[in-house]
């Protein structure tokens, strides 16, 4: 399984209740509306909660300011990933989304990676 995820974090200017909005609503809704495009089998969003238990255990880590969300897509394969960015409908997807996130996402200091899923236990 091969999985892109992305550390995000919100652009200055918004709250993080407004970022968050704007993720699960607008932003979900271009991803579902363009999935067969994409070409992924999963997606998933996971919005940092705060308060004073989220404050403890950030604070005993010593590092730095968590990130607003993350978000994961899952691929079959690298072969599925790279038949969606090779075809037009989902280069224009990736347009679609990538302004869309211009919107809401310090581009610059939200990390993106690629990598291969190893399920070390299951429960």
């Amino acid at each position: 399984m091969i999985k892109l995820t992305f550390c995000l974090r919100r652009l200055p200017h918004l709250t993080r209740e407004e970022f968050q909005a704007h993720w699960i609503g607008q932003h979900r809704d271009i991803m579902i509306r363009n999935k067969q495009a994409l070409g992924y089998r999963r997606y998933v969003q996971a919005h940092t909660i705060g308060g004073e238990t989220a404050a403890r255990i950030e604070g005993s880590r010593g590092g730095p300011e968590p990130y607003d969300g993350t978000a994961e897509v899952w691929y079959d394969s690298m072969e599925a990933l790279e038949s969606a960015l090779a075809s037009e409908a989902g280069r224009r997807a990736g347009r679609k989304l990538i302004e869309d996130e211009k919107r809401f996402i310090d581009m610059k200091n939200s990390p993106v990676w690629l990598s291969e899923e190893r399920v070390i236990e299951t429960a």
